[in-house]
């Protein structure tokens, strides 16, 4: 089991990175069984579609986010403002470190082939919403963390022109204070 799991991360992994570097037009169930070095017949066994592919990859990137939010929240879990600061932390990559297994190019090919395999991706971020505005942050700040957040990853997963250098320090240090933590935690 642990083996077919390993080829499926494989699988989804090359997939993404076809998708962030082709493009989506570039997926095909052919292009990722050449690329992964299987059989078509050995694609088909972890994914009989390509909307079953385009939907494991969005899971995937729900899983890797919630495991990386839960890491940051571990390491910051002092309230108000622990969950959106998690919420940045896990969004936002350091300067130079790019989504480099490329599961998130999942999401833009879940919006090409068909918006509803985003369901999932918007079943959690209702559950994300409800979890921010009970972090006990005052007015709109967690919502103003999360959407500059997402901002953020997008021009980072997009190219662009995302914040680099002494402009993304500042903007993410000024994130964490509305997020109810120190300048120094940035």
């Amino acid at each position: 089991m642990a083996r077919a799991n390993s080829k499926r991360s494989v699988l989804l992994q090359v997939a993404g990175q076809l998708v962030r570097r082709e493009g989506y037009s570039a997926l095909t169930l052919e292009a990722v069984a050449a690329e992964a070095g299987v059989s078509k017949g050995g694609l088909l066994y972890h994914f009989p579609t390509k909307e079953a592919l385009v939907a494991a990859l969005v899971e995937a990137l729900i899983d890797g986010f919630e495991t990386g939010h839960q890491e940051c929240l571990v390491q910051d879990s002092a309230a108000p403002g622990a969950w959106a600061r998690a919420y940045l932390r896990a969004s936002v990559a350091p300067e130079g470190q790019s989504e480099a297994d490329g599961i998130t190019a999942g999401l833009l090919a879940g919006v090409a082939l068909d918006p509803n395999l985003l369901a999932p991706l918007r079943a959690r971020y209702a559950a994300w919403v409800t979890a921010l505005e009970s972090d006990g942050l005052p007015g709109v700040n967690a919502h103003i963390v999360r959407l500059a957040a997402d901002g953020i990853w997008l021009a980072d997963l997009m190219e662009l022109a995302p914040p680099s250098g002494v402009l993304r320090a500042q903007v993410l240090a000024r994130l964490i204070e509305l997020g109810g933590g120190s300048h120094e935690e940035a």
